[in-house]
């Protein structure tokens, strides 16, 4: 029996598989990143970067509830800078690696890409639907097709580099909202941000868990919905999607791809099964696939749609 084959291309860039480290887990270091492509990703997003330092919420700003993550960490980051020391010779790590940048204003994208240009990086995300951070993301405006077409047009100027917009689930017309990052020049969709915000109260303590007191929620709360905002995207667009959202399994790979996604994010399924978890999600493909007759991730793109 031949091994399907799982490699894909993105935007011009080869994986060995769809898997997708997403921003936000485990991409704070070189070395991080090296151990996530030594346990099977496809390629790896570092952590947000920000042109200034922050230093986001207080603790505690996860916490885990039945069906997934609540997490409120408030951009956390050393700033370009030093995120430009950190990252430099990112060809070191085997996979390719995406570099994630926020701001608070169109400007502020335009200095990290800069500062981050000579590092090697793959491509380059833009999150523009965090929940839970003031000056960023929904709490910004940034979730609108207008504003979306303003920054992804100024990082478009500002690099040659196939440019990945993240997109909230909150948003009720996402795919009119992915129109408009492709026509200004995005080359794939990711999808989704965590949904929410939402809020785990301390019953004895009387008080919301978090700092913050809400976060995103991730996990296999988002899943379903992260599912159909993938589904309704690729209705909307020809560029590729990185479906994101609960995907802990082989099935649940699959199921987004059937949806429309070419590459999957694994995010909170690190926590649920341990880093190797790449791996085992595309070993459970692999088997599903073969017992299906299914040879190659391509055959099954989209094919929920027809």
């Amino acid at each position: 029996m031949t091994t399907p084959n799982l490699t894909i291309d993105l935007c011009g860039i080869k994986l060995s598989n769809p898997t997708v480290l997403p921003s936000g887990f485990l991409g704070t270091s070189k070395s991080l990143l090296k151990r996530v492509a030594d346990n099977g990703a496809g390629a790896a997003t570092i952590k947000s970067v920000s042109f200034e330092p922050r230093e986001g919420h207080k603790n505690p700003t996860v916490i885990p509830f039945e069906a997934g993550l609540l997490n409120a960490v408030g951009y956390s980051n050393p700033g370009a800078e030093e995120t430009a020391r950190e990252f430099a010779n990112i060809k070191d790590v085997s996979i390719p690696v995406i570099a994630s940048i926020i701001g608070t204003k169109t400007d502020d994208f335009v200095r990290v890409v800069d500062k981050l240009s000579a590092n090697g990086f793959s491509a380059i995300e833009l999150p523009l639907s965090c929940p839970h951070t003031p000056g960023f993301g929904l709490l910004a405006g940034q979730g609108t097709p207008e504003s979306t077409k303003e920054i992804v047009s100024a990082v478009r100027k500002a690099t040659e580099l196939p440019i990945f917009v993240k997109l909230s689930p909150n948003i009720p017309e996402i795919g009119n909202l992915a129109k408009a990052a492709e026509d200004a020049g995005a080359n794939a969709i990711t999808a989704v941000n965590t949904l929410g915000p939402g809020m785990i109260i301390n019953i004895e303590a009387r008080k919301p868990v978090l700092s913050y007191r809400v976060g995103g929620v991730s996990g296999q709360a988002l899943r379903p919905i992260a599912t159909r905002c993938v589904y309704d995207i690729f209705e909307s667009v020809k560029i590729p999607i990185i479906g994101t959202g609960g995907i802990s399994t082989g099935r649940h790979a699959i199921e987004m791809i059937m949806a429309g996604a070419t590459a999957i994010g694994v995010g909170t399924g690190i926590y649920e099964r341990g880093i190797d978890i790449f791996r085992k999600i595309c070993l459970e493909m692999e088997t599903w696939m073969s017992e299906n007759n299914f040879n190659s991730i391509d055959e099954m793109i989209g094919i929920a749609h027809e």
